[in-house]
């Protein structure tokens, strides 16, 4: 017999599945969610916050959809896996490692879009599936000597140095509010799921994946092995866009829209500019790396694999941003506007 499952990748519609809509006007947008997206400033993080914020997110997805996107959808997980990270000190159980947490927040987040997603779109929208996604990183990446990407609680001086004679851990001090622990951020290879969620964007189903920058794993003899490190969710945004023939990526963030010279008399806004112009500006350090730098990268990465224009700017612009009315559009080609 076979599966329901394969069935839909066959192109079979399972039975009393809906019909699909035919393929959009504008073609494909990976729109990629920060994980405070979900748990924002000054929450603690519950389950009814973050279902009324991935409701928010489904309505500006929907939007998309509307006006003729195919819509795929990847989310940061900081803050998910902070919480986690924190309840692995519960010594009652077996602490799991860093690369099944990042499992655990893709399928909590996933499955709060998707529920949130049909609650926004109703019977006749497309419907909505969450891959758990695995990306492929190198064991050898120069990353894993230079652990760097802070994650988890923060813990006092002692506590730390115990955790890490324990656990071979590495911390480092954080902005004077204690000390955390640090791992790696190597470069995202290849999604291993990418021909199944190409597939399914074909299909029009609207799809979650790559959430957390993707499970990473590395090379073990002829299979896979999970790895503790944190993929950066921006550069695995525009890989994703890249495998799947994405037109454009949406990176959503805390701002309407980049500045130049940010916090100056001289600040300004970006409103359509070229990738050379905004590599210029990104050489000039513009964009700091604790700021809008990794989104600017991320940017870049994306046209530079054949992306057709890339958005950034806040959740309740994503539509009207693809179009160029709001927000900063970069795209390749011909002068931008510049700054405003």
């Amino acid at each position: 017999m076979v599966s329901v499952s394969r069935r839909i990748l066959d192109g079979q519609r399972a039975p009393g599945a809906p019909r699909r809509k035919a393929g959009p006007v504008f073609g494909t947008a990976v729109v990629a969610l920060g994980g405070n997206a979900l748990t924002r400033e000054g929450e603690a993080g519950t389950y009814e916050e973050m279902a009324a914020n991935a409701r928010a997110m489904a309505e500006a997805a929907y939007g998309l959809h509307q006006a003729g996107w195919r819509v795929v959808i990847t989310h940061g997980n900081g803050p998910q896996v902070g919480n986690l990270a924190i309840q692995q000190e519960c010594e009652l159980v077996p602490a799991q490692p860093l690369c099944a947490l990042g499992a655990m927040t893709q399928g909590l987040l996933g499955s709060l879009f998707c529920l949130a997603w049909r609650q926004v779109a109703g019977k006749r929208a497309p419907e909505v599936v969450s891959v758990v996604t695995h990306m492929r990183v190198d064991a050898d990446d120069p990353a894993f000597g230079r652990p760097t990407k802070p994650i988890g609680p923060f813990f006092s001086a002692e506590k730390a140095r115990t955790l890490a004679g324990e656990k071979d851990w590495e911390f480092i001090e954080d902005s004077g509010r204690g000390y955390r622990r640090v791992v790696a951020s190597p470069t995202p290879l290849e999604i291993v799921e990418a021909p199944v969620i190409e597939h399914l964007v074909d299909e029009g189903y609207v799809v979650v994946a790559t959430g957390g920058g993707g499970i990473p794993v590395v090379d073990h003899g002829p299979s896979l092995a999970g790895v503790d490190a944190v993929v950066d969710k921006d550069l695995a945004a525009a890989l994703l866009g890249s495998a799947i023939g994405a037109r454009s990526l949406v990176l959503v963030t805390g701002v309407d829209a980049v500045m130049l010279d940010y916090g100056t008399p001289r600040e300004r806004v970006l409103s359509t500019v070229t990738a050379e112009e905004m590599r210029g500006h990104l050489a000039a350090g513009q964009f700091p790396e604790g700021s809008m730098g990794p989104k600017v990268r991320a940017a870049l990465q994306f046209l530079d694999g054949g992306g057709g224009c890339a958005v950034i700017t806040s959740p309740g612009l994503v539509s009207r941003a693809l179009s160029g009315r709001v927000g900063t559009r970069i795209v390749r080609g011909a002068a931008g506007q510049g700054a405003a």
